[in-house]
């Protein structure tokens, strides 16, 4: 048995210092202007774990950083083993999401679903495209759905499929989740979970037949809940407590329909090789390239040994698939009829999950697949979405797609060509459009705030009105011009 290698100074001062530079915007703006990736705060990151790859023949390595100090696996096969050998030991604590900068966030604690309590696909896809329709007639003129349509509109499609169609319309539910999960593994995590299963007792008690919640309907347990991240020993199974359960699964399919699914679209509307030939290909694309969980530390409690590695009590072990590369793509496993993928036989094994904290496999995030593939499907079936921005080439991935950036236009049947690249001036012209729209738009929010009686009284008053209404006017004008080049553009 022998201990972790340790990495160079230097190599822990890299590293440290790309996570340092996350707190820093500007740190890395030369090397994005000039497009040397590699010298970005994420380039820096992944060329220390590559380069420490293979300087240490893959074996995981501790790395040092003002953060704390963590055992690095460098490959996913090792992840897995390592993990899953520390949850056999029952070795494992409460998991936490790390973000690039070092900061530490709670995970909303793992709750194991058992086989067969998720709806299948042909149950939960007309409830879904029900929502979906809504979210797309809310596109703007140029059919871009912007985030503060896309987000609302895919988390109520989550709790519509997880929960029923009686909490459709709760947005207090996704609130309380989100703010219990925030909290997962701290004093005040059990009045917060208690709330939340209060939230979902309804929904459980009375369950609608093609949601998540129906399946868990057979094993409620009466009498308190413990929440599990409270639970230092024993997982609770879905029967013992269906309220976590289902929170957990809420949790995890509102991140695969509100982030995975747009970064699917926008790889689809990019032609990035491997995400334009199905639905499913695309989300799995997202998935392996941007894991809503890049990083996530699992702290050791008891000491275990793996594959000749002996890991220590208070060890925190780094599990970075976001930050050690996209691994090469699983064999796929799609219905040639139907085009869907069995998604248990890609997230219900022991291999931890992308969107979820658990050391293991995780039943919840196998439905969350399906629920995103379905998304992807349904605003592909008729026409290939386009990518307004941000600029995306299909041989260059970036290392980092934040859904709140990504604008894509969904158009209906026959309004844009299938094929339609993100260059072209058809796009461009929408574009242009979509700019004169809010130009306008600025121009009147200057002109009603110019209109305001709190500007009389005094010459600064009026002053200051006057540059308000010559802004307004510059803003309309630029909205003509920008209209007259989309119409050259655009025929």
């Amino acid at each position: 048995m022998t201990t972790p290698a340790t990495a160079w100074p230097l190599e822990n001062a890299v590293f440290s210092a790309a996570m340092l530079a996350h707190r820093l915007p500007w740190a890395d703006a030369p090397a994005r202007a000039l497009g040397l990736d590699s010298l970005t705060r994420e380039g820096a990151a992944r060329n220390v774990l590559a380069h420490l790859r293979h300087s240490r023949s893959g074996r995981p390595v501790r790395l040092r950083t003002p953060f704390g100090s963590f055992l690095v696996p460098l490959r996913p096969a090792d992840t897995a083993g390592l993990l899953a050998e520390g949850a056999a030991a029952e070795a494992l604590g409460p998991a936490v999401r790390l973000d690039a900068a070092g900061r530490r966030h709670g995970l909303h604690p793992h709750a194991p679903l058992q086989p067969h309590t998720a709806p299948p696909a042909d149950a939960f896809c007309e409830p879904l495209a029900e929502e979906l329709r809504k979210v797309a007639a809310a596109r703007r003129d140029d059919n871009a759905l912007p985030w503060k349509v896309w987000r609302p509109g895919m988390l109520r499609a989550a709790r519509r499929v997880v929960a029923g169609a009686a909490a459709a319309d709760d947005t207090l539910l996704t609130e309380v989740l989100i703010r219990a999960s925030a909290v997962a593994g701290s004093p005040s995590y059990d009045s917060r979970a208690a709330a939340l299963n209060r939230r979902l007792a309804p929904y459980l008690a009375d369950p609608d037949p093609c949601s998540v919640a129906a399946g868990l309907d057979g094993g409620r347990a009466a009498g308190p809940v413990v929440p599990t991240a409270r639970t230092h020993g024993e997982q609770s199974s879905a029967q013992d407590r269906p309220e976590e359960a289902l929170a957990h699964t809420l949790a995890v399919v509102s991140e695969a329909a509100v982030t995975t699914a747009l970064q699917a679209l926008a790889l689809t509307a990019a032609g990035v090789p491997g995400a334009a030939g199905s639905p499913a290909g695309a989300v799995a694309l997202a998935l392996r390239h941007f894991p809503p969980l890049e990083a996530v530390v699992h702290p050791v409690r008891t000491r275990f040994a793996w594959d000749g590695l002996v890991v220590d009590s208070g060890t925190e072990i780094l599990a970075a698939p976001g930050w050690l590369g996209a691994p090469a793509p699983s064999a796929e496993c799609e219905d040639p009829d139907t085009g869907r993928r069995d998604a248990a036989v890609r997230h219900d094994d022991d291999v931890p999950s992308p969107l979820c904290g658990s050391a293991t496999g995780c039943r919840a995030t196998a439905f969350a697949v399906q629920v995103a593939e379905e998304i992807v499907r349904f605003f592909t079936e008729d026409a290939r979405p386009v990518l307004l921005s941000p600029a995306l080439t299909p041989d260059r991935m970036p290392f980092t797609l934040a859904p709140h950036t990504l604008l894509v236009a969904l158009p209906a049947v026959g309004d844009v060509p299938p094929a339609l690249r993100a260059a072209a001036p058809d796009v461009c012209a929408a574009r242009a459009r979509a700019g004169a729209d809010r130009l306008d738009e600025y121009a009147r929010n200057l002109t009603a705030c110019a209109a305001e009686t709190g500007w009389n009284g005094d010459e600064t008053g009026e002053r200051f009105r006057m540059r308000l209404l010559e802004h307004a006017e510059r803003c309309t004008r630029a909205a003509s011009e920008v209209r007259a080049a989309a119409r050259h553009l655009g025929g």
